[in-house]
């Protein structure tokens, strides 16, 4: 199955960072989503981020509970997320982690691609299969 609609972000609270040495920076960010669509949702997310004296050179993990119905399911799930963008080239995965889904959505596995419009809006694509 695949969806897609809209999200909005909120409430990004940056730390104080983890590590800064020779220029590059190891920080810690949460900030909370709101997915609309057949994904009807809300998340928070825990990201660990790498700057770099390169502007266009900068990655970040994360990790993302997500709660709400998907297709009319409810339960919960967490998403992994690695992220590079290197001189501006970017590359990202985001996946569904293996057996954490709840309720309806137990064997929920999936990836997300996260889309951001040159206005600044987001938005998803999951693709998605519901085992069991």
């Amino acid at each position: 199955m695949i969806v897609q609609g809209p999200f909005d972000t909120a409430d990004w609270n940056a730390e104080p960072p983890l590590e800064e040495r020779d220029g590059v920076s190891l920080g810690r960010v949460t900030m909370t989503k709101k997915f609309h669509g057949a994904l009807d949702a809300t998340s928070t997310v825990h990201l660990t981020i790498v700057t770099t004296p390169v502007e266009e050179s900068k990655a970040y993990v994360a990790v993302e509970r997500v709660e709400g119905t998907l297709d009319g399911r409810s339960g919960s799930f967490v998403l992994l997320h690695g992220a590079t963008s290197d001189r501006g080239g970017q590359s990202l995965v985001v996946s569904v982690a293996p057996d954490s889904a709840t309720g309806e959505l137990r064997g929920l596995r999936g990836d997300m691609d996260i889309r951001i419009a040159p206005d600044g809006s987001h938005s998803y694509v999951f693709d998605y299969t519901l085992e069991g």
